[in-house]
């Protein structure tokens, strides 16, 4: 009996990774009956984090009212595994670019919701949060989210500022300590797909902040507002932000989940496949699926596939990557460990045409590769 290991990210715009694992485990088991399915669906930090590790690992959902980016209350949510002392929190659900909708706007968003489902965890005994930043709205260097966890962030008056990317214009002292002692017992890691530091032209608001709402002018202000926060952390709480790896992530919450709660930053794919012990399922397996919705050169800093792969060339286990679109550069990809690239485009058409027809054409391509496989 074949073993086939079934492990994607999402095809953003189109499919989360359940559904894509399911679209494909159902196109193995139309060709080849006598096989043995395991599905892990990955999601990268962004949406579907949660339900990729609550469908691997087991556990339920916590709905919570929170602060929205713009202050509004909105409902959002968190998982706890069936360890019952980890949680898993994706930050768009609480601070994410979706929730502004026409609104976006960096200078005014906060990381505060994002630090109330972080409180909500820890009082409810968690020893371990996973949290993934991915999607967000923001661009406050996770002051808001340290705030709601108890720091306090003043000017020169001794006044809290606005807990926002605006409001780091006018900080002048941080105050760490009403943080709430539960960190202390508590290990976070944020799941952080990106090494861009805090601030520069590589930095938050240079990279990422046009797309949530900055113009041209407020890019640099952002940008400026970041450089003053990491100075001020240097000088009070002797942390070096700035050097860190990814503490760009999120609008700065990379840095801000650093500096005040003790953070790693990890690979989002790292942390799912450790937690669901991928070496040990990936041991025996005939090969692994795995796929997102493009893949290109840009797929070998830390995308899933190649996490995959990766982790598949240790055991000589072959990988089959089913994407929707190949880009420049993919050919690298088969350096990694990718065995072989499959596209879910079957005929020219813009994307606006192929998603209409997402789901039959995974189920096709799918179907095609196990019919080669089936007589080899």
């Amino acid at each position: 009996m074949k073993k086939i290991v079934i492990s994607p990210d999402s095809f953003k715009g189109t499919m989360d990774s359940i559904e894509v694992c399911n679209i494909i485990e159902k196109g193995i088991k139309n060709i080849i009956q006598n096989v043995k399915v395991i599905k892990i669906p990955i999601a990268d930090g962004g949406e579907g984090t949660v339900d990729a590790f609550i469908h691997a690992v087991g556990g339920e959902k916590v709905k919570v009212k929170v602060k929205g980016p713009l202050w509004d209350e909105i409902e959002a949510f968190y998982g706890i595994l069936s360890d019952g002392e980890t949680a898993v929190i994706e930050m768009a659900s609480a601070s994410g670019l979706p929730l502004v909708e026409d609104r976006k706007n960096p200078m005014l968003t906060t990381t505060y919701g994002t630090g109330q489902l972080m409180m909500h965890a820890l009082n409810q005994g968690c020893k371990k949060i996973i949290i993934g930043i991915g999607g967000s709205a923001t661009n406050d260097g996770g002051i808001g989210m340290a705030t709601a966890l108890g720091a306090k962030f003043l000017d020169d008056m001794g006044n809290e500022i606005d807990l926002n990317g605006g409001g780091l214009k006018n900080l002048e002292k941080i105050d760490v300590s009403g943080i709430t002692n539960k960190l202390q017992n508590c290990e976070v890691v944020a799941a952080c797909d990106v090494d861009n530091p805090l601030f520069g032209l590589n930095g938050a608001a240079y990279v990422f902040s046009p797309q949530k709402g900055a113009d041209e002018k407020m890019v640099k202000e952002l940008d400026e507002n970041l450089r003053n926060f990491a100075g001020i952390l240097y000088r009070d709480l002797d942390i070096d932000v700035q050097n860190i790896q990814g503490s760009g992530a999120a609008g700065g919450l990379g840095a801000g989940l650093v500096a005040f709660a003790g953070a790693k930053l990890q690979s989002g794919i790292k942390i799912i496949l450790d937690i669901v012990k991928f070496d040990e399922i990936i041991l025996d397996a005939d090969f692994v699926i795995t796929g997102e919705g493009r893949i290109d050169g840009q797929s070998l800093r830390g995308k899933v596939p190649i996490g995959i792969a990766e982790k598949a060339v240790k055991y000589n286990v072959p990988v089959i990557a089913i994407v929707g679109a190949i880009g420049i550069d993919a050919e690298k990809v088969f350096e990694k460990g990718i065995t072989s690239i499959f596209t879910t485009n079957l005929r020219p058409e813009p994307f606006e045409e192929a998603k209409k027809n997402c789901k039959e054409n995974l189920l096709k391509t799918t179907e095609a590769i196990m019919r080669l496989i089936h007589v080899i």
